[in-house]
């Protein structure tokens, strides 16, 4: 047993899956960047009190962070999630609205570690401050959905609800309040314990023993404004006319007081019920005011890396790849060749690898064909005399070849055509 490991809930990405873990966000960048959104790389690090404006009352606050007081005396954490640095970004550096922009990276949350969740996570995700517009969440929502189809996802499932104006919102909680107080003894413990800080996360449970009092639960349309009404039907007749099937689940909540209007959610079919959502936003009118600056309209979404490639392997869709590469260089000549024809072919756009420590030939042709490669370069002594290399192709039933130095680059890129 290593005297060193990864600290519980953390763990190394190794090859070939961290080059899936790349595939995916360039996928991901492709998606959005075509659509107006440009990246923004928020720091690890943020002073605690972006992330107390989340809410006081959720367990991202007391009890998940890294948090600790810098050797300057400040108090700060690593961010549990993006969307309020990027409205602290927002307000720090007043950008022309609407602003649009992504973002990936990890995240830290100490919670107990289990399939699909770690104490390190990455997620990507979109933001968009400065408007209104039901169909802007349309745009959001869509989005996220072109992505899900873009790895081939074909069981991904939205869930749809909205949580109506403040007032509307207010109304609903304190409903919901006197109605679960007047169940309590129906609740879990935990849920008893939840409904002291926050009666709408209790609409979150998964435990059975709280199904039956759920379900006779206040619903948030009953709340609903006629402006809210009109908000949420316009969401829903933009999502029908883009052809993204959705279902309306009024028991889809946002805990945190800042949220409004749509929220969403998008869950993976074949993961399992209680850990299945693979990715979810809303609408977030107050986020930027709580942070100190002007009342400004949000919307966005964070998709789970982890989760979702559990999904893709499920559904057998967007496979790790060896990633290999197109040339091998075999120099059973001291090594010196092989240095300045791999470094030639690399400049000329090739990728390219090589054995070292003047192994057998035997050893390197294994060596070549482990890589992947589509060619193999050949050098030996009587090649370095007569400047030129033995071109064989790994792949199919094409013969060997000798070619000249000069030859070389031509040769090789008209063999990978």
């Amino acid at each position: 047993m290593p005297e060193f490991q990864t600290s519980p809930g953390m763990r190394d990405i190794l090859p070939p899956e961290s080059a899936r873990w790349r595939r995916f966000v360039a996928a991901f960048a492709e998606t959005v960047t075509a659509a107006g959104y440009g990246q923004i790389i928020p720091p690890l690090l943020e002073d605690i009190g972006v992330f107390h404006r989340v809410g006081e009352a959720t367990d991202i606050v007391t009890k998940e962070m890294y948090d600790f007081v810098d050797k300057g005396d400040r108090h700060v954490a690593l961010r549990p999630e993006q969307t309020a640095s990027v409205c602290r970004a927002f307000v720090q550096h007043r950008p022309a609205t609407p602003w649009k922009v992504w973002y990936s990276g990890p995240n830290f949350r100490y919670e107990r570690p289990q399939r699909g969740r770690y104490r390190q996570f990455d997620q990507v995700g979109i933001e968009v401050l400065g408007a209104n517009d039901p169909y802007l969440d349309v745009e959001v929502i869509s989005l996220g959905w072109s992505f899900f189809k873009r790895l081939g996802l074909q069981q991904v499932q939205l869930h749809l609800n909205s949580l109506g104006e403040p007032e509307n919102r207010q109304n609903f909680v304190a409903a919901l309040q006197t109605y679960f107080t007047d169940n309590i003894v129906r609740l879990s413990d935990a849920s008893k314990t939840t409904l002291a800080k926050n009666a709408l996360r209790v609409l979150d449970s998964k435990r059975p023993e709280d199904n039956e009092v759920i379900a006779g639960a206040p619903k948030i349309s009953d709340f609903y404004s006629d402006d809210a009404r009109l908000h949420f039907e316009t969401v829903q007749s933009g999502l029908r006319a883009l052809n993204i099937p959705f279902t309306v689940n009024e028991k889809l909540v946002r805990g945190l007081d800042y949220y409004r209007h749509t929220t969403f959610e998008f869950v993976g079919g074949t993961l399992d019920s209680a850990q299945n959502a693979i990715g979810g936003g809303g609408r977030y009118d107050g986020l930027v005011e709580d942070l100190g600056g002007p009342s400004t309209g949000g919307i966005g979404f964070a998709l789970g890396l982890d989760r979702t490639l559990i999904a893709c392997d499920d559904e057998g869709v967007f496979a790790p790849s060896p990633s290999p590469v197109d040339v091998f260089v075999v120099d059973t000549a001291g090594g010196l060749e092989a240095l300045i024809i791999t470094q030639q072919l690399r400049d000329a756009g090739i990728s390219t690898d090589r054995s070292y420590e003047n192994k057998s030939m035997k050893s390197q042709m294994k060596a070549a064909d482990k890589s992947g490669a589509r060619i193999a370069i050949i050098i030996g002594t009587d090649e370095v005399s007569a400047q030129s290399f033995v071109l064989r192709p790994l792949r199919g039933d094409e013969q060997q070849s000798t070619i000249s130095r000069s030859e070389l680059i031509p040769s090789i890129m008209k063999a990978l055509l």
